[in-house]
């Protein structure tokens, strides 16, 4: 079978990370701009990780067959400083136009303040001007359904978006309804710690079926693992599930959204039941 994970930190991953997920099926991932476990002083410091993005990480993964695409922002998590978050929002647009970047993401909220909430519509007006998709974090630490409320009314709000091109992501029992009832992508982020189990993530998989949702491991430098997109695949299938069935969900999908930017190269697999 052949995966795509659709969410996932792989500056952070070591190089049996990408031996895993090529043995394992993995084919293409897309990989958000994200908190690098410190808050960077300047956008310069923005500026290198973005090129480390868009052409050092492609290169790496290829290494192992995997397509490797990115999108760019200042994370939710940094964006209480704006004077700094409206620097690194200078830089994005002339890199939008790369042949790795995806769009925008992942914007959203931390801890729902009125700085972070400023800095997401700002980045909501860059990806609308633009005719990006866009990627949403929806928040850990703080309320997640007060967060992915206010996340999108912003996102209803503005008519240049269509929701069908966003996807809000680590949606959880209590938050995925909201996403899917106004007409987004919902994501289910398999890490245990703080987010879904696989057992929970077959759980909603279940409940609320395959219809615009995608599961992603969003491995990064925490107690998280690529495994845990396979793992969730596996349990899927162990409850009885069809190959065809996780197939819509672990790759159909994710080339399903991806795919409505042009430079998405992948397509749905033959097996699609063209919902």
């Amino acid at each position: 079978m052949k995966y795509i994970d659709p969410h996932i930190h792989c500056v952070s991953r070591t190089t049996e990370d990408y031996l895993y997920m090529a043995r394992a099926g993995v084919v293409a991932v897309t990989e958000p701009a994200f908190w690098a476990g410190f808050d960077r002083s300047s956008a310069a410091s923005f500026a290198d990780y973005f090129r480390h993005l868009t052409d050092i990480e492609p290169q790496r993964a290829a290494r192992y067959g995997i397509d490797h695409y990115c999108w760019l922002c200042i994370n939710a998590k940094e964006a209480e400083d704006v004077e700094l978050s409206r620097e690194v929002i200078k830089l994005i647009p002339p890199l939008l136009s790369h042949p790795r970047v995806l769009g925008v993401g992942e914007i959203g909220l931390n801890k729902n303040t009125r700085n972070e909430i400023t800095i997401f519509e700002e980045q909501v007006d860059l990806a609308a001007r633009h005719d990006q998709l866009i990627l949403i974090h929806t928040p850990h630490l703080e309320d997640k359904h007060k967060g992915t409320s206010i996340i999108v009314d912003v996102l209803k709000n503005d008519r240049r978006i269509k929701p069908e091109r966003v996807l809000i992501d680590h949606c959880e029992e209590h938050t995925i309804r909201i996403a899917r009832d106004h007409g987004f992508w919902a994501g289910l982020t398999i890490y245990p710690v703080t987010k879904v189990t696989p057992q929970r993530g077959a759980d909603i998989l279940e409940q609320f079926g395959p219809r615009m949702i995608m599961v992603n491991s969003a491995s990064d430098w925490g107690e998280s693992s690529p495994s845990m997109l396979t793992d969730t695949c596996l349990e899927f299938l162990r409850r009885g599930h069809s190959d065809r069935e996780a197939t819509e969900i672990f790759f159909n999908n994710p080339c399903r959204f991806c795919g409505q930017c042009p430079k998405w190269k992948l397509r749905p697999l033959e097996s699609s039941t063209g919902y």
